[in-house]
């Protein structure tokens, strides 16, 4: 046992000086980046005098979109809120008549509502969907005093007629 001492000895030094090394290599490259950077220009962004730039996946409030006939694409077939893993939306179906048709489909979400207090914007919902009815939009102003405004409805998320986004979208 006595022979082993001087070996185990040399193994831990060795262990030692080759932490130490990959260290201070860690050490050197993350502040090569820091003084890479401590020199560029700084980005600023002037929100609210100049529009916002997002990145072209930004997951922002949902729209609800229309076909080119200017009916909504939503069939009220409830597979959004069946792959939500908030729970935050909740849909009421209703008929369509050919007096008054609100859909291509038989059926209409009557009432659609996301309750933004809940979501994730994880996008569950924007895969689930058949007739891609929703998709997030880059509206991203949600700050309020009142949890009950969270709650939006499907007038404030709907595509007016034209294609324009609605009011809540326009950045």
């Amino acid at each position: 046992m006595d022979r082993l001492k001087p070996v185990l000895a040399k193994r831990n030094m060795a262990n030692l000086i080759g932490e130490v090394a990959e260290t201070t290599v860690a050490l050197v490259k993350g502040f090569a980046v820091t003084w890479k950077n401590m020199f560029r220009k700084t980005v600023t962004e002037n929100y609210p005098a100049e529009p916002v730039h997002f990145q072209p996946r930004y997951r922002g409030i949902h729209v609800l979109h229309r076909d080119e006939n200017g009916l909504e694409k939503c069939v009220g077939c409830f597979l959004c809120a069946a792959a939500c893993p908030s729970n935050c939306i909740y849909i009421e179906a209703a008929e369509n008549t050919d007096v008054n048709r609100i859909s291509a489909g038989e059926r209409f979400a009557k009432v659609y509502n996301i309750d933004y207090s809940r979501c994730i914007f994880c996008g569950y919902c924007v895969e689930a969907c058949p007739t891609d009815a929703i998709t997030h939009g880059h509206g991203f102003e949600l700050a309020t005093y009142d949890i009950n405004s969270l709650v939006y409805r499907k007038e404030q998320m709907l595509e007016k007629p034209g294609g324009e986004l609605p009011a809540i979208q326009r950045v």
